[in-house]
């Protein structure tokens, strides 16, 4: 039996891989699959990656590529989610902020820097035309960790997955004023370089195993009443995430992350670009 350590967030996204583990699928094909949530989210999911505390982590298409340029020594090995992620762009409920360019020269919460939720406060501050080197951030770890930023006033929005953060919005302890989609596939694969590399047959048996249910995922009786229940949404909401959801069994292309590069390197989030070779390995 191999161990592999696998980290991702604790998000609806996952769930395949949950039944997968659930049902012995990598148990049978001689893979024991430790999985370990990570609500921080990308930013910790890099370090984990760096300090060898995972050997695998599904994270965010953005935040890997902008860490392996600096110097992670991991590879993307896969797509995972092809469709963008929608961020919602949150304030606290009784905040004075009402429209999105209520928000310049305002305090972003993020989890870390390096995550998604860094990130992007820049591709939405580009897309509204603010000067992107006036942004401030105030680090809270965890979307609890943003609740209470909010609420007391140490920072004035932050950007979560917006179907994730809708309950805390239909409480009424969030307010959501705008979106901002990904301009890119959401979710990658990513593997550290030493582990693929003693390790190869072994990943590309983990990637066959998750690709065949994530590609029938939509299709499992009753999958949307499970998510609903399983990470407390409404089931119409979870209705229409599903319809805006498109998992991937396909590797990233050189031209989409040329795209990527090209808007961390304009946002100078990363100030060198990283060959295809360096950042994507075949399995």
């Amino acid at each position: 039996m191999k161990t592999v350590k696998i980290a991702g967030v604790p998000e609806h996204f996952n769930l395949p891989w949950h039944l997968c583990i659930e049902s012995g699928e990598f148990h049978q094909a001689g893979i024991d699959l430790q999985w370990t949530d990570v609500p921080e989210g990308t930013g910790k999911m890099c370090q984990m990656l760096r300090d060898g505390k995972t050997d695998i982590a599904v994270i965010l298409t953005e935040g890997i590529v902008k860490d392996i340029v600096g110097g992670n020594p991991s590879s993307i090995v896969q797509v995972y989610v092809e469709s963008p992620l929608i961020w919602g762009i949150h304030v606290g409920a009784n905040s004075s902020y009402q429209t999105l360019s209520d928000l310049e020269n305002t305090k972003a919460a993020i989890s870390r820097y390096g995550s998604g939720s860094h990130l992007m406060s820049y591709v939405n501050a580009q897309n509204q035309n603010w000067n992107t080197e006036q942004l401030q951030f105030e680090i809270v770890h965890t979307i609890d960790g943003a609740v209470e930023a909010l609420t007391n006033g140490s920072a004035d929005y932050f950007m979560w997955e917006r179907f994730m953060t809708k309950p805390l919005v239909d409480k009424g302890v969030f307010r959501r004023i705008a979106d901002c989609p990904t301009p890119w596939p959401c979710f990658v694969i990513a593997v550290r370089n030493d582990f693929f590399e003693d390790n190869f047959q072994t990943v590309d048996l983990i990637l066959d195993i998750i690709n065949n249910t994530t590609a029938d995922f939509k299709d499992i009786p009753s999958i949307d009443r499970t998510l609903a229940s399983k990470y407390n949404q409404k089931l119409e909401d979870i209705q229409i995430w599903l319809t805006l959801t498109k998992w991937s069994q396909k590797p990233l292309e050189e031209k989409v992350l040329n795209k990527i590069q090209n808007q961390l390197f304009d946002l100078k989030i990363i100030d060198k670009k990283g060959t295809f070779a360096e950042i994507v390995k075949a399995v």
